[in-house]
């Protein structure tokens, strides 16, 4: 039964045929593997830690070593792998933070390549050996091993999954951490670890219900922490209007495509909403692309941008946006996650520090369409529709980042490397704030009110109740119309005019003065998937 529920568990992942064990030689001196325990219940469905043990100690003798990646804990005591593994860890079905990379490299390479100790294995592991596994083999390879990241990516397949069943990378954050990776090969291996500030953040198609919010990794990567979820106040609508009243039925036609009649009123320039890079407006051709994406605008959706009413400072380059969709139901007080999706980035990449010698730009633009987002636990599953793309206008501080800014460079052949803390590894949870984030009922709750993940509660209750009348999660919020399209989409010039949705009344240009520089990068935006550059 035991066999049979590993099996079952390791699904789509190769086993290796002699051990019996869910790992694989992705190369001859990498070996990837799920997470081994040696507690109940999870032993009768994972790697049992004595025979994973067994196994090595029969094939490689002592020269063998553990790298592990488990934020949410390893599930054994170190002693019982004689103590012989290295721990750095960050959280599942996310991309490592990449001031980690350069020391697991290091770290890997003083192992495997010290010409006093032949035959030595690196066994790296996280929870199914595939995601966090996999970054970090093929980063290996690609750095340390001269590999393309393609060969690496392609290697990696081969070896760990069943013919037929995808790839052993899949989620689009890793994928963009391996394209880091060989830039930064490539580059001299030079990477600053710098604070990072959120200036604002243009959405184009916003659907009704989505809270948004910015998060980064501490503790050493082991946790991630949201630091600001926009509120009603700081969201400010340029076209459009979002539609109220999305219940539990309305959701599900939408699913199905199906939208009332009356929801039926996208205007006729509604493709304008977004251009291509030459400034021309896309034709409908009927393929996938993001004038197709738009035709989802019917149920309705509105551009918008979030612009924070305190400074947004990250103690670090590496950036998660996270979206979050929710229905409420009318009567019953319940909600619903329709919605879940999240992107990371690294500004030092993005400003193309690698091929600048280590010097990023100060500013940038991050732009990314719903379809190439994370979706739940690493698949490509996000739900509905919460927008269609966004844009991420971001910057360096100064004074932030001359006090705390930190050049990472691999240490050298046979130089220490530095370790990181391990988790606790009874614990089955990495403590951060989006853990095992899934679609689904909620119980309603008041503490949402201020941010409005659906229709907000009454004023005076808290809560909704039958016959309360339930506002839309930005009405009453001002309203941005533009004279030209150009001015949409670089969201910092045009009359602004104070308004509840729907109305208009004139008032003096508003000059946003620091994101000048910056928001010229959006007055073509690019329509080029980020998935592109995962392929």
């Amino acid at each position: 039964m035991a066999s049979l529920l590993r099996q079952i568990v390791a699904g789509p992942r190769m086993r290796h045929p002699e051990a019996d064990l869910d790992l694989c030689y992705v190369t001859d001196n990498i070996i990837a593997t799920s997470g081994p325990s040696s507690s109940y219940p999870q032993v009768a469905y994972r790697n049992p830690l004595k025979d994973l043990v067994k196994f090595l100690d029969s094939k490689h003798g002592s020269n063998w070593a553990i790298w592990e990646f488990r934020a949410e804990g390893t599930g054994y005591p170190d002693e019982e792998v004689y103590g012989r593994v290295k721990h750095y860890p960050w959280p599942d079905h996310h991309p490592p933070p990449f001031g980690l990379v350069p020391l697991i490299m290091a770290s890997m390479r003083n192992w495997l390549q010290d010409k006093e100790a032949e035959g030595r294995v690196a066994v790296v592991h996280c929870k199914a050996g595939k995601g966090r596994s996999g970054t970090i083999s093929c980063s290996y390879l690609i750095s340390e091993e001269a590999w393309t990241a393609e060969d690496a990516m392609k290697r990696f397949t081969e070896r760990r999954m069943r013919p037929g069943f995808g790839n052993g990378i899949s989620i689009p954050s890793q994928l963009r951490t391996i394209r880091y990776v060989d830039r930064w090969t490539k580059n001299g291996k030079h990477y600053m670890e710098r604070p990072a500030e959120i200036v604002e953040l243009h959405v184009w198609g916003l659907r009704d219900g989505v809270k948004v919010a910015i998060e980064s990794y501490v503790e050493e990567g082991k946790v991630i922490k949201k630091f600001h979820q926009f509120a009603k106040a700081e969201r400010e609508v340029v076209r459009g209007s979002i539609r109220k009243e999305m219940g539990f039925a309305d959701v599900a036609m939408e699913v199905m495509g199906k939208a009332k009649e009356k929801t039926k009123t996208m205007p006729k320039d509604a493709g304008d909403v977004v251009e291509s890079q030459n400034g021309d407006v896309p034709k409908d051709t009927g393929t996938s692309g993001l004038n197709s994406v738009n035709s989802e605008l019917q149920p309705g959706g509105g551009d918008v941008i979030f612009r924070p009413s305190e400074r947004i400072v990250l103690p670090s380059s590496d950036i998660n946006i996270d979206f979050e969709r929710r229905n409420k139901s009318k009567y019953g007080g319940f909600t619903m996650v329709t919605s879940v999706a999240h992107v990371w980035f690294n500004t030092f990449f993005e400003g193309n520090g690698p091929e600048q010698s280590g010097k990023a730009d100060d500013s940038g633009v991050f732009e990314i369409e719903w379809d190439a987002m994370d979706g739940i636990k690493g698949s490509s599953r996000k739900g509905t529709r919460a927008f269609d793309r966004m844009a991420v206008v971001w910057k360096t501080p100064a004074e932030e980042a001359r006090r705390a800014s930190v050049m990472v460079e691999e240490p050298g052949e046979g130089e220490p490397v530095k370790e990181m803390s391990s988790a606790d590894w009874r614990k089955s949870d990495d403590l951060s704030q989006d853990f095992e984030k899934k679609l689904g009922l909620r119980a309603d709750m008041a503490a949402s009110a201020a941010v409005s993940r659906a229709n907000s509660p009454g004023p005076s209750t808290g809560g909704s109740n039958a016959g309360d009348d339930v506002p839309d999660e930005i009405e009453g919020v001002k309203q941005h119309v533009p004279p030209t399209d150009e001015n949409l989409l670089s969201g910092v010039t045009g009359d602004q005019r104070d308004t509840d949705v729907g109305q208009a009344e004139e008032a003096t240009p508003k000059d946003d003065g620091e994101v000048s520089a910056t928001a010229k990068k959006l007055k073509n935006p690019t329509t080029r998937s980020q998935a592109e550059e995962c392929q």
